[in-house]
């Protein structure tokens, strides 16, 4: 369940396509039509189909559908590569090259629209000493666990993506510095309700945030770079006040 949106969309922009990749694998692997069918609109009359006439129609036929079902393998293949080639190895999100990819996307639309939307900038505190105490592999699974929170907790038109070892960043899209704060802070308290055990410790899970609206004419660099000095401060601000 999404927690406090209710916007929906078809996903971000490299899922779409992924999705039409496959819905035209899909057309492409309709029914094969019946021999007379296809005769009938060739035009050939009955009279000049001769056995030798019918057996290059077959023949014809077969090399049709063997090339349709090719042309539908291809198809599923570059989908399924072009998930792999923006996903994250770690976790089903988008890899630091994708996500890069949709901040550009964003920025241009906010670029020709005005429409604000912003940038949150997700860094796990601590992530250090899991890997010191519990080894890399549990620190993969708390990495996993921050991810899948993000992703099961943002509008599926958002974008959610890893852009660092421990760092991560979410697209609001058509969200202003006000709502996007009260996001990144709900989404903050999803990920620390949500500790993971390991090895018989429950490993609980902490995460500074940084918030920062795009203005237009700006690039994907001076966004990040805003969003992660936002995200710093705010980590600074916590280690003054103890919370």
């Amino acid at each position: 369940m999404k927690v406090g949106e209710t916007g929906r969309s078809s996903g971000p922009a490299f899922v779409r396509r992924a999705k039409a990749r496959s819905a035209t694998a899909e057309t492409v692997a309709a029914a094969p039509r019946k021999i007379a069918d296809t005769v009938s609109i060739m035009g050939i009359p009955e009279v000049e189909l001769t056995r030798k006439v019918r057996a290059a129609i077959v023949t014809l036929m077969a090399e049709v559908d063997s090339l349709r079902h090719e042309v539908e393998q291809t198809c599923e293949r570059l989908a399924h590569l072009e998930r792999l080639a923006d996903q994250d190895p770690l976790a089903p999100i988008a890899n630091g090259r994708a996500f890069v990819r949709e901040l550009s996307r964003a920025l241009s639309i906010t670029e020709r629209y005005g429409t604000p939307s912003s940038l949150v900038y997700f860094d796990v505190n601590g992530f250090k000493a899991i890997n010191d105490t519990y080894g890399h592999t549990a620190g993969n699974e708390g990495l996993l666990r921050v991810a899948n929170v993000l992703r099961e907790h943002v509008r599926d038109v958002d974008v959610v993506g890893r852009l660092g070892d421990d760092e991560f960043g979410v697209i609001m899209v058509q969200t202003d510095i006000g709502p996007a704060f009260e996001k990144a802070q709900r989404l903050a308290g999803a990920i620390r309700e949500h500790p993971f055990a390991w090895d018989g410790h429950e490993i609980a899970l902490e995460v500074a945030h940084g918030v920062y609206v795009f203005k237009p004419g700006e690039s994907v660099n001076d966004a990040l770079a805003a969003a992660d000095k936002a995200m710093y401060e705010q980590k600074l601000a916590s280690k003054v006040t103890g919370s």
